[in-house]
């Protein structure tokens, strides 16, 4: 397996993540619930990660800690999903909402979404394949980097979901915007610290022959959390269920890169 080129890593990766997207399909035809999907895709990125680790020909210390901090990742976020009812009904108001828009569609308009989720997969594997292919000494100064960043990604993403669950649990917040902690200087701290991480595995292909490539996963990543499934959504349901206050927040507030808010001394 070690032998096995950068494309045929792609090519297996992208594979294994139709296949188990394309399942994932057809339990959602049985539930009528998607949610899941975004457990099904974190797994398979640490599922990703994994594989190139085992199958890349680089340096060893290098792909076992891809492997280690992706599978990390991976773990806290999952986690955090089925804390949040990623398992549960009732279904995601995103999915909910395509039914309803496409009510005699439903079988293909979902598999073209789960099977979306499995070209991302593969995408946003570039970082993995070719981390696992420099077969320079660990550690270079970028995988130093890669490693604080990660760090850095991981602890600020865990703190502003921590910060946010403990806003909502305090019964005199019901209504109100959460602008504490990390939230005061980013409206999408969470988010932010994501995209983040993505930075993090995208360092530690950059010593690898073409590691540039592995770029398009922060760039991406980018694109999508601030203008397709992360940022915009989120504010089209703030503004609906806050109305005022949130475009109050907007005014003062970053929209994902965290900042000074506007006024503040």
């Amino acid at each position: 397996m070690a032998d096995m080129t950068i494309v045929e890593q792609l090519l297996w990766i992208a594979l294994g993540a139709f296949a188990v997207m394309t399942l994932g399909w057809a339990w959602q035809l049985r539930t009528r619930n998607a949610t899941f999907i975004d457990v099904l895709w974190t797994g398979g990125l640490a599922g990703a990660a994994v594989f190139a680790a085992v199958a890349g020909s680089g340096d060893g210390t290098r792909r076992f800690v891809l492997a280690l901090l992706v599978v990390a990742w991976g773990g806290r976020l999952i986690a955090h999903l089925i804390g949040r009812g990623a398992l549960r009904d009732p279904e995601d108001p995103r999915y909910t909402r395509l039914r309803e828009m496409f009510p005699k569609q439903q079988g293909p308009i979902f598999l073209i979404v789960f099977w979306i989720q499995a070209l991302l997969v593969a995408i946003l594997a570039l970082p993995f394949v070719f981390a696992a292919s420099d077969a320079g000494a660990f550690p270079r100064i970028t995988d130093v980097l890669a490693v604080l960043v990660w760090v850095v990604a991981i602890a600020g993403e865990s703190v502003a979901d921590a910060q946010l669950e403990r806003f909502r649990r305090k019964p005199e917040n019901k209504g109100k915007v959460c602008d504490t902690g990390l939230w005061r200087f980013s409206r999408h701290p969470n988010y932010f610290f994501e995209w983040l991480n993505w930075c993090a595995y995208a360092l530690l292909a950059l010593g690898a022959a073409g590691g540039w490539i592995a770029l398009i996963a922060p760039v991406l990543m980018l694109l999508l959390v601030t203008k397709v499934s992360g940022v915009p959504p989120t504010e089209r349901r703030m503004l609906a269920t806050r109305g005022e206050a949130f475009r109050a927040y907007q005014r003062r507030t970053s929209a994902f890169f965290p900042w000074f808010p506007k006024g503040a001394k």
